[in-house]
């Protein structure tokens, strides 16, 4: 049976989802938004260990990837607003690379 808390995070990760899609233009929202998607994951799955009483190593292994993403996802923004002067995804072009 489905706890109330599983149910919500479920909602919220959909939520998360469809910003992802409405907002694609924008770099920077585009990484809000994959980040609160990293966030749902991550408390979904602790949410299921918690549950089943196994491990949680996982979940510090999911959070250093998710570190790095987000990190590594800023960086990419920082140096695409210095070259193009803005985060639009209309301005980038495979052929100007």
């Amino acid at each position: 049976m489905y706890n109330i808390e599983y149910l919500f995070y479920l909602y919220m990760f959909m939520f998360c989802s469809f910003m992802l899609f409405y907002y694609y233009k924008h770099l920077l929202l585009i990484l809000i938004s994959l980040e609160f998607i990293m966030i749902m994951v991550l408390f979904n799955m602790f949410y299921i260990l918690m549950m089943l009483n196994l491990n949680l190593y996982y979940i510090l292994f999911f959070l250093t990837m998710v570190v790095c993403e987000g990190a590594l996802g800023l960086s990419l923004i920082v140096l695409i607003v210095r070259f193009y002067g803005n985060d639009y995804l209309n301005s980038l072009s495979l052929m100007k690379w």
